[in-house]
């Protein structure tokens, strides 16, 4: 007699092995057959409501772990509240708009520029549907309870019929104003950028100190004098509105070499060094809150600049004063609207120079570096120019 014929072993329809990758997909059509989700909705029909908005994936391209981690959680959720009694639905959702999907076209060699807009826009669309359709086959695979057949899908005419309307009633209730602010952006995609698809390389960059003449000292400053700011972007020059300075900084009048020059006193040596300054004799000494409504000329252009007060001066380099474009960066932007300085951006969506920048019209923003310092010195306004190594933000594609 053998061993196991002396076992008295249970008897069990389950197979020996699980099979899973086959089973899994006969079950989850099984339920998809039988209405599942449908019945357990009209179960529970009436009862309090657990409603989990669920932000929507991109349409573009495979799904990956991040996607399965955040459907199963949160399917996870939703069963739990289901069983808990709750009207708990869950109705998923897309994102198909914007840069990524123009970016694979244009991989696939659709030329945006030699077709008409609405041909365009149609195979945006064509490309999104065909990624909402294999993301949805892949998050049921992973057995993600839900109305599937019935999305929302930001492109669809009756969820921009929505958006509008919520645009609206804000609209109506004083929560929309038109206004300016700097944002990233990238001439090369020609699209406004998110912190995430910033990255920094690092580039050389001109180093210039410039001159702004005093036009209305207040009567601490003679008009034969000149405030010095400091900057490595010289092709935000022509967009200028103002000088920043710290009210709680001293800053201090010089001659130097035969000329008057106000920078921040702690920076005196450092700003001496770097120009190349001789002789230096210190006139008179205030605080940068007095200078607040001081008015500079223009290096190049017809026009006031601002001297306005602003704590995101600091003393860790140049000169204690900042040349300020609120077109052009975040904290000038901040500063400049406490004194309405008007917001100038004179740059397309090509990184080119507008009619707003008189003299460089058509000319790449980047090439426009040494004509700028060229005819800052050609207005004697450039007490030293120089070039450095540093990190300056880039749009990742």
């Amino acid at each position: 007699m053998k061993m196991k014929e002396t076992l008295q072993l249970g008897k069990t329809k389950f197979p020996m092995r699980g099979n899973l990758p086959n089973r899994e997909g006969e079950w989850q059509k099984e339920w998809e057959e039988n209405r599942i989700y449908q019945k357990r909705q009209e179960l529970n029909e009436g009862k309090p409501s657990f409603v989990l908005h669920d932000g929507p994936p991109y349409a573009n391209g495979n799904i990956h772990l991040g996607h399965s981690l955040n459907k199963i959680s949160k399917d996870i959720i939703i069963r739990s509240k289901s069983m808990s009694g709750y009207r708990a639905p869950y109705v998923p959702g897309w994102d198909t708009h914007g840069l990524p999907i123009e970016q694979v076209l244009a991989n696939k060699g659709v030329k945006r520029k030699e077709m008409s807009m609405a041909e365009y826009l149609e195979k945006c669309r064509e490309y999104a549907l065909s990624q909402v359709d294999k993301q949805r086959a892949d998050f049921k695979r992973l057995g993600v309870a839900g109305d599937w057949e019935h999305p929302y899908v930001t492109l669809d005419p009756s969820y921009e019929a929505a958006q509008v309307r919520v645009f609206g009633k804000m609209a109506e209730k004083g929560y929309i104003y038109k206004g300016l602010k700097p944002i990233y952006w990238s001439p090369s995609s020609e699209s406004s950028l998110a912190e995430a698809e910033i990255e920094y390389k690092d580039v050389k960059s001109p180093s210039i100190f410039v001159a702004f003449n005093v036009k209305d000292g207040k009567d601490i400053l003679d008009e034969d004098t000149a405030f010095v700011i400091w900057t490595t972007t010289p092709w935000t020059l022509p967009a200028n509105q103002g000088i920043a300075v710290n009210p709680k900084f001293t800053y201090v009048l010089v001659e130097a070499d035969g000329r008057k020059f106000v920078v921040a006193k702690d920076l005196l040596e450092t700003v001496q060094a770097e120009i190349g300054w001789e002789n230096v004799t210190v006139l008179k000494e205030f605080a940068g809150q007095e200078m607040e409504y001081m008015t500079a000329s223009h290096p190049f252009y017809d026009r006031e600049s601002l001297v306005i007060l602003g704590d995101h001066v600091t003393l860790d380099a140049g000169t204690g004063l900042v040349h300020t474009a609120p077109g052009h960066g975040e904290d000038d932007y901040i500063a400049g609207s406490k004194y309405k300085l008007s917001v100038v951006s004179p740059v397309d969506s090509k990184g080119l120079f507008t009619e707003e920048a008189p003299g460089f019209e058509g000319i790449f923003y980047d090439k426009a570096n040494p004509m700028i310092t060229d005819l800052l010195k050609e207005k004697g306004a450039l007490l030293k120019l120089d070039f450095f190594t540093h990190s300056y933000p880039h749009d990742w594609r």
